[in-house]
Parts: structure tokens; sequence; C-alpha cells
């Protein structure tokens, strides 16, 4: 085992036994685990546009790159297209690093990976953090639990070194997960949140707060471009906003307040006709999510108009009338942001064509909708901390 006689000398025994005890008590009978992509490694290089960039994802499909936007650092770090469900960047935590394939998810603030704590037969078919492997990793006695929309998990929060690219965050709290269920058919290591730290489960201050806070990040910026189709070419960037990612200008949109990415939409239109948010409704701009979700009442009615009928757990249409479908329009603070047919029908493994407007599971008292990566496919999005704003601009 790499560093485990440092590890040892750094803990007695006895506090080793104790936190083990009481991530034996947090843990559930069994832990359903997830399949791992395949690793790739990761790289650096300074480049001075994205075509540039673009040419060496394809190449390598984890290359970390940094360029210079009006004097600051502007980091732009790759993530990988998944089928267009879901995008993943990798991260290290630990000394020596160990390595995950992480959602970089708008809709959640807490960091968090599989732990080795976990019992499950099938502990060895995923990727999983061994704390006895890093001289930097430091426990504490708090539990806590996340439930997403896909599913939930149970875990303990720890501090050890984490790195994006060469944004490096040293003594940084994450959560260890030692139970999860629903995960098992995504693709994906674990979670790292960028929501504001009011909303952290676990109490932890999310990794951008600290890196913001100590400085690592010149502007209080992040942004997401995300690929179509392709694996390659999609990235998060951090500090700054490279322009050759998108079209025209950014229109900005205030937050509804301040602690939720949550935006004031004012309607949604299909065919010059009004059919949901006809009052106004919220708008979750949402990373970690790769539908559109909404009210089941109002996500039927949109089904009904395009003629998809429920099949399973899916809502399908026939895939020769896609391109006959008409674009459904979602206005927010004046600007109208079309999505064509093309990008919200989408196809299965089998070739069917199928809607990507689902009913949210978490019901609330006001309309509310999740914009996912349907609509950030098609949009950049700009999430403006030091403004409590997101801009949005057509995609290249």
């Amino acid at each position: 085992m790499l560093r485990t006689q440092t590890s040892l000398s750094t803990w007695s025994w006895e506090r080793i036994m104790k936190w083990l005890v009481l991530l034996g008590l947090v843990a559930f009978s069994e832990c359903i685990v997830k399949i791992p992509l395949r690793r790739v490694k990761t790289m650096r290089n300074t480049l001075s546009g994205k075509n540039m960039l673009n040419n060496l994802l394809k190449e390598h499909a984890s290359r970390l790159s940094q360029i210079s936007f009006r004097g600051s650092n502007l980091t732009i770090h790759p993530l990988r297209n998944i089928r267009n469900l879901v995008y993943l960047g990798n991260i290290t935590i630990g000394t020596p690093p160990q390595e995950f394939q992480v959602v970089f998810d708008t809709g959640s603030s807490d960091l968090w990976v599989p732990s080795d704590l976990c019992t499950s037969p099938a502990r060895s078919t995923k990727i999983m953090f061994r704390h006895l492997q890093s001289s930097t990793f430091r426990p504490t006695n708090k539990t806590f639990r996340i439930a997403y929309e896909t599913g939930r998990m149970k875990g303990v929060v720890a501090r050890d070194t984490v790195r994006i690219g060469d944004l490096v965050s040293t003594d940084q709290p994450f959560g260890l997960s030692v139970a999860e269920y629903g995960f098992g058919h995504w693709r994906f290591d674990g979670v790292l949140g960028l929501n504001y730290p009011n909303l952290s489960r676990s109490g932890a201050i999310p990794i951008f707060d600290k890196l913001k806070n100590e400085g690592a990040i010149s502007e209080p910026v992040f942004a997401f471009y995300l690929s179509k189709d392709k694996q390659e070419g999609s990235v998060v960037m951090f500090g700054g906003v490279d322009h050759s990612y998108y079209k025209g200008e950014l229109n900005w949109v205030p937050l509804i307040r301040a602690g939720d990415w949550s935006v004031h939409m004012d309607r949604i239109i299909m065919k010059k006709e009004v059919i949901a948010c006809s009052d106004g409704c919220s708008a979750l701009v949402d990373t970690g999510t790769s539908l559109i979700q909404g009210p089941g009442r109002l996500v039927n009615k949109i089904h009904t108009l395009i003629g998809a009928k429920l099949w399973r757990s899916q809502r399908y249409i026939s895939c020769s009338v896609v391109n006959t479908l008409p674009s459904i329009i979602f206005t927010i603070n004046g600007i109208n942001y079309p999505v064509p047919a093309q990008a919200y029908i989408l196809k299965d493994s089998r070739g069917y064509c199928y809607s990507a407007f689902k009913e949210k599971r978490v019901r609330g008292s006001t309309e509310s909708w999740l914009l996912g990566d349907i609509f950030l496919r098609l949009y950049f999005s700009v999430f403006d901390r030091g403004n409590d704003r997101i801009g949005l601009a057509p995609s290249v």
C-alpha cells in the first residue's frame, strides 16, 4: 500500500479504530456500486485558442489547459460527454493523488466520492478512495446524507488535498460515501457540487468557495460549454470566460436570490402559445441534470402536444416525425431561448426516439423547472458568484 506507514504513524491505532467504528455505524447493510469509466491521463498545455484545445482533446480525453483572459488566469478543464446523458471531469484526491471521474453539478454543493469502507461484493468493480494510502488524509466525526433526483447517498466528512487540474485545495472537506442507492446505471465515481455553500448537506465549504477565498481563482466565475454528441470538446472553466465558445453577447440573468442558481422564467411557448409557466416560474440551471424537468401536469401537456406516448418509464415518439415538431421556447428575462425538437428528442440504445422532458420527483408549492444538459448544450452558461447572476449565449 502506498504511504500506509506514513498514515499509520500520523494516527494512533485507537483513533483509526474509533473512526472505522463510526463509519460502520453510518453504513447501510449494503452498497450499490456504479460502473467506472476507463481511466485516461491528465495533461497540461498552454493554449491560445479554442481550435487548438479541441484538437488536443480529440487526442487526449482528459487534458487540462490554461490560457490568459484579460490579465487573469483562466483554467479550462475538459469534460467527457457520455452519450449525451452525463458530462464527467477528472479530479484527484489525496497524497499521492487518487483519480476520480465526477459530475460537476450546479444543482448541489457537496463534493463526495466512494470510499473503500463499502462492503458490497461488487466493490472491486468501482473506483474508491483508499484513505490509508493518503498521507494528507484527516478524518472527522461528521456524517451526512444527500438525496438527488436520481438517487441518494450517505457518508462521512473527511479532509484531504483535492486537485482540479492545476487548481489545488489543501485540507479540503469532502464526503466519503459509505452507502449509495439509485446510481447503479450511472457511469460516474462521484459528484463535485458547484452551488452555493448554504445548500451544502454536509456543512462543508464547497471547493469553489475555498479556492475563491484563498485567491486561487482570480474572478469568482465559472462557465460550461457542453458538446453535442461527440465525447470530447466539453469544458468547465474557472476564473473567467473564453469568448470563443459562444456567439454574440452574454445575456445576464439575475438570480431569484443569492444562494441558489435559480432564475425567474417568464414563460414556455410552443407555436406562439404559452404552454407552461404562464404566470412566471423559477428555473434551476442545473449541469447535473441531463433532461428538462418540470411539474408532472405540465410535462404531460407537452407530451400530448408533441404526440409522445408512454411506454415503460419513457415517452416515445416516432423518429420519422421529429423534424416536423416545433421548437419549445423558454423565455428568461425577456430573451427567448428556443430548444428545437432535434434537441428535446433523444434516441435510446435501440435507436428509438423519446422525449427529454420529465416529471420532477420533488414537488413544491410553486411551479419550478430544471434546465439540464438538453438546454445547456445549446447555450453556453456562465455562473457569476460575484454578482449573483447567470450569463447565457448561443454555443458555437
